[in-house]
């Protein structure tokens, strides 16, 4: 495996030269597009005399300055770039490409979806279309003009507001599309097909009338609703809540069946992954429409987090990623149940984003150091980004933060800056000192904290006493303090809050913990109390707390925060799980039983936070606990307790399932509330294997009037492997095997399977005819569900998992080396299991490094893997 090259952030240097205004013709044809690029040059650096553009898989046909076409010896393609000499301050510089879209399997640049072409050009894939300075901090003006056969493509689309259109000789039509913003490469777009299109319009707060558009896939009208609702409850958020209007006169969206992401905010024409748009009762479950919404709130709030204001490089990523997500978790916590939201994304961060940190790729928010930019769309930029965010907006409150975004696009507008540029404008907005918060952005590791404490009853006082820790990662071995915000809760011994007094004065339930080691002292405590920690996850920590078993019932049954309700339900979980594996115990305790009673029978509560609160911690959870974890123990223990609740407690899952056993369907969020209720119910009695389950799993299956339903019918029966599965599996697949995005759905039931011949029926689902190895939403369903979701399967002893994902790795690899690379995630864990499974595992990344032709996004992986 020979090396490849790395760049540092510290490496950085400004352009040399820059392209303020493009112009791009793009006469689209299957196999030989021919893309005309004319850009206006502008040198930044006197002593500059040579210009480097990027390249990649491109016909270069000829290249001219000022119109003069230059001679074989003004220029050279190196490495897939073009270096041309260009002695000159300003300059005209026009180039013709030819492109390939139709056997641009990798998905990047400009490539055909079905029967449509389409573009996706983050991080770095612009320069399959044509040479160019496809760096972030270059930003133009781009005019587009589109050409291609009118009867095959009627829609012709890319980025701003459409200037001109008409018809041309042979069948064939052109639109021109000019963008008035300045904008990085990365965020051209250009879509041409044959769709279906919803229309509506939106009228800004300064009463501006903006089209709307989305395009689907004909026949798939009615299922874009749900996201052009969405997109409606997004724009009028931005207004209202951070005070942000749209700018153009359209904005458009459109689903494609084959794309690597889930979606892509190209300014003005966001491109979507279909599964993140298409969306009815019949089709989509409740979790689809939500993350719907999400997504599509996402793509548009980078209208100012990511466009207006972009990357000045690729390692300040999460300057409009981590921002971004946090905004679409406010937006989706705003308009649904807070903690229901916060709850989804504290999960993301401990069952992957902590892995993550305990892994070969871990890296800092803002990474030092690339590779392969694509193998950075991780969740620590995504979602740590987005904890930092939200930190900083613990830490200076609502109204200073919100002046810190203003101060923040005031003074970068249309530019490409940095995350301390972010971190500055916060600073100086808000008057509060981020100094040594910044430390968050340079750091990787998840940090420890150890809290010790102590009930002074003769002074009435209570201590606390934290120290942090963060261990050494794969990228960095020495770590410093970090500040961290933590949110505080006491609860006395009738599990009521106290207020929190220090020295006479009230202290706020945020503490900000700044140094190795920490104490603080509360006066006019009665007697002992219990510590509520990181409510609401204040932080992305691990704590480590001497707490009892009773006392986490206690804040279960009885903390004014529902996170930290939750929270404490999970560790008591985590507890007796933990107790099973280590032989501690052989069952779950009374304790344990009873707090999950009160928890059902509570009606007060919201029926999505008590599903919640039934589901268990993952096994990638749990597995974080160990070392050498023994996967098998840890499956078996984690579903003995999952049987004995359902045994147990059958008769109040009963009453709960019926209770919530609503008539006709409807989408409002207590009636979502009531259906993930009654389906946690279902999977925990199907676990238990009771007789009656059986009965009640076929009777909702064949009887549900909307996907929620029959599908969580058909993972329960998958998951307790009730006899009737086989036959539900089969009537699933008969009624939806010509819809592909459905059929996902039962290619993760296939391959999720809690059996020992699972592989032998995954390879059956694999020749299925709505299996496409180039198609990524395939791929994840089938062969990603299986390495991620059945865990037990994937580590089986005889090593058939690991040999089964490495063989799809090295055919992807060829293909589509972007979808390779995030698959590849559970192999890369060796560390976690056993010494005989580490050895199989690290017997198949061998072989993927032996590959003479590995890619730069596997050669990356599977060399920190190794490492």
């Amino acid at each position: 495996m020979e090396a490849m090259q790395a760049k540092l952030r510290s490496d950085y240097r400004a352009p040399q030269y820059t392209i303020d205004q493009l112009h791009l013709d793009v006469k689209l044809d299957d196999h030989a597009t021919v893309v005309t690029a004319t850009s206006q040059v502008i040198r930044n650096d006197a002593d500059a005399s040579q210009l480097h553009l990027d390249g990649d898989h491109l016909t270069l046909r000829s290249v001219a300055i000022n119109g003069n076409a230059l001679a074989d010896d003004q220029y050279q393609q190196i490495g897939g770039g073009l270096l041309l000499e260009a002695d000159l301050d300003q300059f005209e510089l026009t180039i013709v490409t030819e492109i390939d879209p139709a056997n641009n399997t990798a998905l990047e640049g400009l490539y055909k979806s079905g029967g449509a072409f389409c573009t996706q050009c983050e991080a770095e894939g612009f320069r399959r279309i044509t040479y160019f300075l496809d760096r972030p901090d270059v930003l133009a003006k781009y005019t587009t003009r589109v050409e291609a056969d009118k009867a095959a493509y009627p829609y012709l689309l890319s980025n701003g507001n459409k200037i001109d259109s008409g018809d041309l000789a042979e069948g064939r039509h052109f639109a021109i599309w000019q963008d008035p913003f300045p904008k990085p490469s990365y965020l051209f777009a250009l879509v041409a097909g044959d769709f279906d299109l919803l229309e509506d319009n939106f009228i800004t707060r300064s009463g501006r009338n903006v089209a709307l558009q989305l395009f689907v896939d004909r026949g798939n009208l009615y299922r874009g609703e749900h996201a052009m609702a969405s997109l409606k409850r997004a724009m009028k958020w931005d207004e209202q809540r951070f005070n942000l209007e749209y700018d153009l006169d359209i904005y458009m969206v459109v689903a494609v069946d084959f794309f690597n992401m889930g979606a892509m905010e190209n300014k003005g024409l966001n491109v979507f992954n279909s599964k993140a748009v298409l969306a009815d009762p019949q089709t989509a479950t409740d979790d689809e429409y939500h993350r719907i919404e999400s997504i599509i709130g996402h793509e548009y709030f980078h209208n100012w987090t990511g466009n207006r204001v972009t990357c000045r490089d690729w390692f300040q990523l999460s300057l409009k990623e981590g921002l971004t997500v946090f905004r679409d978790q406010e937006f989706s916590s705003d308009l649904g149940s807070p903690v229901v939201e916060r709850i989804d994304a504290v999960n993301m961060m401990r069952s992957h984003q902590f892995a993550e940190d305990a892994g070969p790729m871990a890296h800092p928010i803002r990474p030092d150091k690339v590779l392969e930019m694509n193998n950075f769309y991780t969740v620590t930029v995504y979602d740590k980004g987005a904890e930092v965010i939200r930190m900083m907006h613990t830490l200076l409150g609502e109204q200073k933060f919100q002046l810190g975004m203003q101060l923040y696009f005031e003074r970068h507008d249309g530019q490409a800056v940095t995350c301390d540029d972010f971190v500055a404008a916060m600073e100086d907005a808000s008057g509060v000192d981020l100094k040594l918060f910044r430390r968050w952005y340079s750091q990787s590791g998840t940090p420890v904290v150890t809290a010790s404490e102590r009930y002074d009853a003769s002074a009435g006082q209570y201590h606390l006493t934290l120290t942090q820790h963060t261990p050494a990662t794969a990228d960095q071995a020495d770590k410093q303090p970090l500040h961290i915000p933590v949110a505080i809760e006491l609860l006395n011994a009738n599990g009521q809050a106290i207020t929190l007094v220090s020295d006479g004065q009230p202290v706020a339930n945020v503490l900000n913990f700044t140094e190795a080691e920490q104490t603080w002292v509360f006066d006019n405590v009665a007697g002992p109390v219990v510590a509520s920690l990181f409510e609401n996850f204040s932080a992305p920590v691990k704590l480590q707390q001497q707490i009892s078993n009773a006392d986490l019932a206690l804040i279960m049954a009885n903390g004014s925060n529902d996170f930290a309700c939750w929270d404490a339900g999970q560790r008591l979980l985590t507890n007796e799980i933990l107790a099973i594996v280590d032989g501690a115990q052989s069952r779950g305790s009374d304790l344990l039983l009873d707090a999950i009673r009160q928890v059902l029978l509570d009606e007060r509560r919201d029926p999505a936070l008590i599903a919640l609160m039934l589901a268990l911690p993952t096994e990638a959870t749990l597995a974080q606990q160990r070392s050498d974890v023994d996967v098998e123990l840890l499956h078996q223990s984690r579903r003995q307790l999952l049987a004995q609740i359902g045994q147990d407690l059958d008769d109040e899952l009963l009453a709960r399932y019926r209770d919530c056993h609503d008539g006709e369907y409807q989408q409002h969020g207590q009636a979502v509330g009531r259906r993930a209720l009654k389906n946690a119910c279902l999977f925990i009695l199907a676990i238990a294997g009771k007789a009656t389950t059986q009965e009640l799993c076929g009777r909702q299956f064949a009887e549900a009037d909307n996907m929620t339903d029959r599908l969580a019918a058909l993972n329960a029966m998958n998951q307790g492997q009730l006899p009737a599965v086989t036959d539900a599996l089969a009537s699933f697949e008969a009624q939806w095997r010509d819809n592909p995005l459905v059929m996902d759905k039962w290619f993760s039931q296939v391959a999720m399977a809690p059996k020992g011949d699972v592989l032998a029926d995954i390879q059956v689902a694999m020749q299925h005819l709505q299996f496409d190895i180039a198609n990524p939403n395939r791929v994840r369903a089938l062969i990603g569900a299986f390495a991620s979701g059945n865990r037990n399967q994937f580590h089986a002893i005889d090593g058939s998992g690991y040999r089964f994902l490495t063989d799809q790795l090295i055919e992807l690899n060829a293909i589509n080396p972007q979808c390779a690379a995030r698959i590849i995630t559970p192999l890369m864990a060796w560390k976690e299991v056993d010494e005989e499974r580490q050895r199989l595992m690290k017997a198949q990344l061998q072989r993927l490094a032996a590959l003479p032709n590995l890619s730069r996004d596997l050669y990356e992986k599977v060399s920190k893997s190794l490492a």
